[in-house]
């Protein structure tokens, strides 16, 4: 049985999966798992002296997204050892949890539902889960591009990266992708989680880097140059998030930001009442280009390894 042929199979499998059934409920859901075992690190973590957290930190990041790409390692050799017929819909359940395009694109698309069926107040509402900004004080301007913001930087946190690190890794690869990615959302911040989460912020962003800016290529045109898109990701603070923001914002011809911190393609137009459907569609294109990309790499180690 090819290896590579396999996790082919099941990554076609897992996205038809995605798209046909979304997110399992919390109580299957190994992320919603990892959330749980962690919780006590969690309380306990910043509340260490500076020194003490750092340290502490990081061997709290090796343990946890080393084991969790310990148990994919050991899953994915066990179901290696099945017939295909069985180790591809077995794979295909195991590696779906590590990615969400399904729910991405429904959270966005129904804040843009919202404009229409409850005006400002109900997109503001729709809003709360999809960032971590206070949504209270934004226009509808503001919903509308914070909105876009959340679905280009996470088309490569939930769906990109892991099919990046799945193609280099397996099922491993994608699993500690989504570990790393996971810590950073719940630790990767300043203030109280200054020392505690530096490990994983800074982690996140390394293997993040080259996700990130395939996710810009994929949204991006030739035609439009590299350049003001290079210069574009390098007016956020993040080394990686500026990437797929300012692919979109140009894209789109709109200007993105937050307030305060920084401003994509600050020549654009506002973000209008089209501006959020476009988005959809440009993220649904380079989605499927991902998946593309990703089934013809397997291919061709399969080819080079039969």
């Amino acid at each position: 049985m090819n290896t590579a042929l396999v996790l082919a199979a099941a990554l076609l499998l897992a996205w038809w999966i995605d798209r046909r059934f979304g997110e399992p409920r919390d109580a299957w859901h190994p992320v919603a798992w990892l959330g749980h075992t962690i919780m006590p690190l969690h309380r306990r973590l910043p509340t260490l002296a500076p020194r003490a957290a750092l340290l502490a930190g990081t061997l709290a990041w090796w343990a946890v997204v080393g084991g969790v790409a310990a148990l994919a390692w050991a899953l994915q050799a066990a179901l290696f050892m099945l017939p295909a017929w069985a180790a591809v819909p077995l794979l295909a359940l195991a590696l779906k949890p590590s990615f969400a395009w399904r729910m991405l694109r429904d959270e966005v698309a129904g804040v843009d539902a919202a404009f229409a069926n409850g005006g400002l107040p109900a997109a503001r509402q729709r809003l709360r889960s999809l960032c971590s900004r206070d949504v209270e004080q934004l226009d509808a301007r503001e919903v509308r591009e914070t909105a876009i913001e959340t679905l280009a930087e996470n088309l490569n946190d939930s769906f990109v990266a892991p099919l990046f690190w799945f193609c280099v890794a397996g099922l491993p690869g994608a699993w500690a992708w989504r570990a790393v990615n996971t810590l950073d959302a719940m630790w990767g911040y300043r203030g109280r989680w200054e020392w505690a989460g530096k490990w994983s912020a800074r982690a996140d962003d390394l293997l993040g880097w080259l996700p990130a800016r395939l996710t810009a290529a994929l949204l991006w045109r030739p035609s439009l140059g590299w350049a003001p898109l290079a210069r574009e990701a390098a007016r956020t603070p993040s080394p990686n998030g500026g990437w797929p923001m300012g692919a979109m914002a140009l894209r789109l011809g709109v200007r993105l930001g937050k307030p305060g911190v920084y401003t994509l393609n600050d020549q654009g137009a506002e973000a209008d009442t089209t501006a959020l459907a476009r988005a959809l569609a440009f993220a649904g294109q380079a989605a499927g280009a991902a998946l593309a990309v990703a089934l013809l790499w397997l291919l061709l180690e399969f080819a080079w390894t039969a």
